[in-house]
């Protein structure tokens, strides 16, 4: 690994663990259509998308209107209940004050609309590490493809081989991997471990970037 001019972050799964407030927002659209409550574990099976897949996956057999309504509903929800229940993982505050002296940008890359991202991330405290914050809205794709990873190094013009891609899931490992860029998967977060099987690195907790090439180094 060469010198790395910019980092790039996975919100959900890699920053903060939003799983309990996801799950109270799943469950009141659920309740709505009817239908029984579910547990944390079965609402992670269902994240990484984005809402309207999430949504949708939540109400099987509803129509397009019926998911466009619950769809609202459980955006306003998690909108006012944003950081109810989210907490940044153990560690990522400190961590990222650490690898602020780096002195190269870092942003955050998710699959959340990004006026969500912003909000929770003001919330928690998090936002003023980050250059700049994209959302499932910022571009015309998103994670797994790696369009949005591109489109970002486009915005910072920083080459592909100079750049770190952070997050949890098979759809970060994919976007980074297929634009290019460094990986690092986290075990602690929402996927399943096979899904970082192509990341470049690996860490057990967010602390462990530190100890990653790019961290060892004033770039």
């Amino acid at each position: 690994m060469g010198p790395i001019r910019l980092l790039i972050f996975d919100l959900d799964g890699t920053l903060i663990d939003s799983l309990p407030d996801l799950t109270d927002a799943t469950n009141l659209i659920r309740e709505k259509h009817g239908l029984p409550q579910i547990e944390i574990a079965d609402v992670r099976k269902l994240v990484g998308r984005g809402a309207r897949p999430l949504v949708e996956r939540a109400l099987p057999g509803a129509s397009e209107a019926e998911v466009d309504q619950a769809l609202q509903v459980f955006l306003e929800y998690n909108l006012a209940h944003i950081a109810d229940k989210t907490r940044p993982y153990p560690g990522v505050p400190e961590t990222l004050r650490e690898l602020s002296g780096l002195g190269i940008p870092m942003v955050v890359l998710s699959n959340k609309d990004v006026a969500l991202c912003r909000e929770v991330l003001g919330r928690l405290g998090l936002e003023q590490h980050f250059t700049d914050v994209f959302g499932a809205d910022s571009f015309p794709y998103r994670k797994p493809s790696p369009e949005p990873v591109i489109a970002v190094l486009k915005v910072f013009g920083i080459p592909a081989a100079e750049c770190v891609m952070v997050g949890d899931s098979v759809n970060d490992i994919a976007a980074g991997g297929g634009a290019g860029v460094w990986t690092v998967g986290c075990s602690y977060g929402y996927g399943d471990l096979s899904e970082l099987d192509e990341a470049h690195y690996r860490v057990p907790d967010f602390p462990s970037l530190l100890e990653l090439p790019f961290a060892q180094r004033k770039n």
